[in-house]
């Protein structure tokens, strides 16, 4: 099991990648960045690239509708050549909140879309032949599209590594069955390891069953807010009730919220809807407080030793591959942490 965490996009970004050098020191594996519609993560990820040695980074997502395939690929194999073959592509579809709403394009075909972007990207790097694609991203544009004067290309430079690690941020039933079948890893989200073979093994199988044999055993990270410390355990709970009731609640409308409709899927049908109802209200203390304990309790590592020592245990024997944490500790030095961390998985 490896270690992982993900960087705040809404903080300082030069102090967050500075600190990833004392996490790195520490024990940390593999860091994150996201994309929400914050500061892009690409120039955070060149800048992490710079300034570590051994650590693995990783984008948490890039959104697929905001990149052309062929960008989407190049961009991967430069933080790789940067990285010095340390860079995995995450990448999700997001919501249409974020990619309609702030970057103003249709929101349409996520399963498909992701499907051809990973194929175009692993196309990209292996740099067999020049590029084409039918489908979703016709490339070059058709005749009759544009001026007509798009040809095939190779890129130019030679990727270091022809099999970049692809990681899918996936929730649906064929989002999840599409990652499961082409990507390395899989990046969930409101997930209780206890509930992956309930709610998400047929999707899981359905892929696996597809899956080529040289991609190996799919990735998965799990984990949560974690604190170690008493005095930090009552903040750290409130923290996670905010975190998870922005998401339940929160991220997209009635009907249309991808983490509302898992969190029902895994027992809690009626949390669920109180969560979302009391956050769209716009009474988020409330919505917080309908998140039942028992959920806290499992989707997080807070507590003493023993209590998280047992969550580790748990997410190794539902297949968490990667212990994902977002630290909180009383000093903000999280140092200690990673290294007790990484001696409990190791």
């Amino acid at each position: 099991m490896k270690l992982s965490t993900i960087l705040p996009y809404g903080d300082d970004p030069i102090r967050n990648a500075d600190a990833v050098t004392e996490m790195e020191r520490a024990g940390l594996d593999m860091v994150w960045a996201a994309e929400a519609y914050s500061f892009d993560a690409v120039s955070l990820l060149g800048y992490l690239a710079a300034r570590t040695e051994r650590l693995e980074i990783g984008s948490a997502i890039l959104p697929i509708y905001s990149r052309t395939p062929a960008l989407t690929a190049m961009t991967a194999a430069g933080l790789d050549a940067l990285s010095g073959g340390r860079f995995t592509l995450g990448l999700g579809a997001s919501g249409p909140q974020v990619i309609e709403g702030f970057h103003g394009v249709p929101y349409d075909k996520p399963v498909g879309r992701t499907r051809e972007i990973i194929e175009i990207c692993r196309r990209v790097w292996r740099r067999e032949e020049k590029l084409t694609n039918e489908g979703l991203y016709p490339i070059p544009l058709p005749e009759g599209s544009g001026t007509g004067l798009g040809k095939p290309l190779k890129i130019i430079n030679h990727p270091r590594r022809p099999d970049i690690p692809v990681w899918v941020a996936a929730l649906g039933e064929k989002n999840l069955e599409m990652t499961a079948e082409l990507a390395n890893g899989w990046l969930p989200h409101v997930v209780l390891p206890e509930k992956i073979q309930d709610v998400f093994g047929p999707s899981l199988r359905a892929g696996y069953a597809r899956r080529a044999p040289e991609l190996g055993p799919l990735q998965i990270t799990g984990g949560g807010i974690c604190a170690l410390e008493e005095e930090m355990f009552a903040p750290a709970r409130q923290a996670a009730r905010g975190l998870y009731a922005l998401y339940i609640g929160g991220m997209g409308a009635r009907g249309r919220n991808f983490y509302n409709t898992v969190f029902a899927k895994q027992g809690y049908p009626d949390a669920a809807k109180a969560v979302q109802d009391l956050y769209l209200d716009g009474k988020k203390e409330e919505a917080m407080a309908a998140l039942p304990e028992d959920f806290i309790d499992k989707v997080t590592l807070i507590g003493p030793e023993g209590h998280v020592r047992e969550r580790i245990a748990a997410l190794r024997e539902n297949g968490i591959t990667h212990l994902h944490v977002n630290p909180m500790t009383a000093s903000g030095e999280t140092s200690e942490m990673f290294s007790k961390l990484k001696s409990w998985i190791s």
